[in-house]
């Protein structure tokens, strides 16, 4: 496939080995000025390219690194080593320079498969987020599970079906962008009952009331107080300050997390109060950290296969991008992260060391949706 002809001046492919460290920083220097947010794809190894870039000028990294072992990559790489402790010491090198180009409030998201070698399951995304742990000093923030939902053909008879990913979420320091609105859920709305406001799940208040009255666990200031703070809720219900809540009371509903008030502070609330509520936000609930995301197919794409779907890319980038921000993908393949960040509004740098992968993400991030 021949390299499609640009129009626009911010997509542009620069081959690594080609150009001198000093002219790739300044394409780059230049692509952050440019109001477009086609992608800056460049060609060559990712440590390589990335340790010609400035400091601290990347917002968000979305990335799935070649898995070991996994496939024959016609340009060599990672992926590809003998032993798996020698791509795990190479996939970390690369992260070092991402730790380096990385904005302090910056982001990693990191995708990774694990391998099979003589029947041993190797652990390999756990031994690299470890890696990055200990040694380089990542805060890792969250562990994700991407459930595939469904998994491809497997005769295994002697352990089970393998149909999910990590993702890791890291970070450089404890305060980062998260913008955790941009993700939230579109809330269940209220309705009027009978000229009584219930939530979406069904609360009015009816029952919770009936169990502060006929409590035998609950003293007289603590019902009197445990009413005044249920009808405060459902005003608030009313108005729209909150969705929805839950309301725990000492002897009618276990605490949602541990009975010992000296590890939770909601196990403390109900010994000193008697009641506490679960509040849910106005705007919808955050993602949980499974994700059921059906992987892609070949989108057409008959020389590469590996299932790396886009919606895996939008929740990463909603949050930890900022508008105006830029997405880095050092291992970006087809373009796909670049594709997401280009759909949201973010300009992206890609990545990779194949000309042929390079090729199909420039036609790719071409065509405007």
């Amino acid at each position: 496939m021949g390299t499609p002809t640009v129009q626009t001046k911010s997509l542009s492919v620069t081959n690594s080995e080609s150009m001198l460290s000093g002219e790739q920083r300044s394409l780059f220097e230049d692509y952050i000025r440019e109001p477009s947010i086609q992608p800056l794809l460049m060609l060559g190894d990712a440590s390589q390219v990335l340790c010609k870039l400035p400091d601290a000028t990347i917002d968000c990294v979305m990335t799935s690194p070649p898995y070991w072992g996994k496939r024959k990559y016609a340009n060599g790489g990672i992926g590809l080593e003998p032993d798996f402790r020698e791509y795990i010491q190479n996939l970390s090198s690369v992260f070092a320079e991402i730790q380096r180009v990385l904005k302090p409030e910056g982001s990693l998201w990191l995708n990774l498969g694990d391998t099979y070698q003589e029947k041993e399951l190797l652990g390999i995304p756990w031994r690299v987020a470890l890696e990055l742990i200990d040694n380089q000093s990542w805060i890792l923030r969250n562990s994700v599970i991407w459930n595939k939902v469904k998994g491809g053909m497997d005769n295994t008879k002697d352990r089970l079906g393998n149909v999910h990913e990590n993702i890791f979420h890291f970070v450089k320091q404890s305060k980062y962008y998260y913008n955790v609105d941009a993700i939230r859920s579109k809330p269940r709305k209220t309705k009027v009952v009978n000229g009584a406001i219930v939530s979406a799940t069904g609360v009015s208040g009816v029952r919770y009331k009936r169990q502060i009255e006929l409590s035998t666990e609950l003293c007289d200031n603590e019902k009197i107080a445990a009413s005044q703070a249920l009808n405060k809720m459902l005003s608030d219900l009313a108005t729209g300050c909150i969705s929805d809540f839950r309301m725990i009371i000492r002897g009618q509903q276990r605490t949602t997390h541990s009975d010992s008030a000296k590890i939770s502070g909601r196990a403390k609330e109900l010994r000193d109060k008697g009641f506490y509520f679960l509040c849910y936000h106005p705007k919808g609930s955050k993602p949980s950290d499974v994700w059921d995301i059906l992987p892609e197919d070949t989108q057409n794409r008959v020389s590469h296969f590996a299932p790396y779907p886009i919606d895996l890319c939008y929740i990463p980038i909603h949050a930890t991008c900022p508008l105006g921000g830029i997405v880095l993908d050092p291992f970006c393949g087809t373009g796909t992260t670049l594709l997401a960040a280009r759909n949201l509004g973010r300009k992206s740098l890609g990545i990779d060391i194949s000309q042929e992968y390079i090729e199909i993400a420039q036609e790719r991030c071409l065509f405007i949706p």
